[in-house]
C-alpha cells in the first residue's frame, strides 16, 4: 500500500462529506444544491468509470455525465459508498500494482493507456476540481462553501501528529 495515495483517498472521502454535509444544510431548493447536484454527479460518474478501468472491469456507462441527475440524498449515498470503495482498493495495492500499465477506452471510444497509479491520481484531483467548481458557485451565491482544504483534514484527521489535541 502507498501510504501518501491511501491518505489522498481519505482526503477525498473526508472532503466530499464535508461538502455533501453543507449541500443538505441548503436544501434541495437551493440553486446552489442544483449547480452542486451536476458536478458531483459527474465526478461520480468518472469515478466509477475509472474504478472499473483501474480493476480491468467493463462499466455501463456511455458518458461521463447522467441522462438524469440523482437527488442529493441519492447521490450522497452513492458518493459515499464510492469513496469507501477506492479507500480499500487502494489500501489492497503493492507498488508493483500501482506501476502496471492498463489500456482503456475513454466514454468518446478515444483509446488510452495510465498506469493503476496515474489512473487513481486522476480520480483524486478530478474530484478536487469540481469541488472547487462548487465552492466558487457558493462563494458567487454569498454562501459558505465547505472547509475541505487538505491540510485541514489533515490536521483534523491526524491530531497528534500535527501537533494539535485529539479533540
Amino acid at each position: 500500500m502507498d501510504d501518501t495515495l491511501h491518505r489522498l483517498f481519505k482526503y477525498k472521502a473526508w472532503a466530499n462529506d464535508q461538502l455533501l454535509t453543507v449541500l443538505a444544510r441548503l436544501g434541495d431548493d437551493s440553486p446552489i444544491t442544483a449547480l452542486a447536484l451536476k458536478a458531483l454527479s459527474h465526478t461520480y460518474v468518472v469515478d466509477r468509470i475509472f474504478a472499473a478501468h483501474v480493476r480491468r472491469e467493463a462499466h455501463r456507462y456511455t458518458s461521463a455525465n447522467l441522462q438524469e441527475t440523482p437527488g442529493l440524498e441519492q447521490l450522497s449515498a452513492d458518493l459515499r459508498s464510492s469513496d469507501q470503495d477506492y479507500i480499500a482498493y487502494v489500501a489492497a495495492l503493492g507498488r508493483d500494482q500501482l506501476a502496471e500499465w492498463i489500456d482503456f477506452t475513454f466514454t468518446d471510444g478515444a483509446p488510452a493507456r495510465m498506469s493503476r497509479e496515474e489512473m487513481l491520481m486522476h480520480v483524486v484531483t478530478h474530484g478536487t476540481g469540481h469541488r472547487g467548481q462548487v465552492s466558487a458557485v457558493m462563494l458567487l451565491h454569498s454562501a459558505s462553501p465547505a472547509k475541505d482544504g487538505f491540510t485541514t483534514y489533515l490536521h483534523e484527521a491526524e491530531p497528534a501528529t500535527r501537533g494539535r489535541a485529539a479533540a
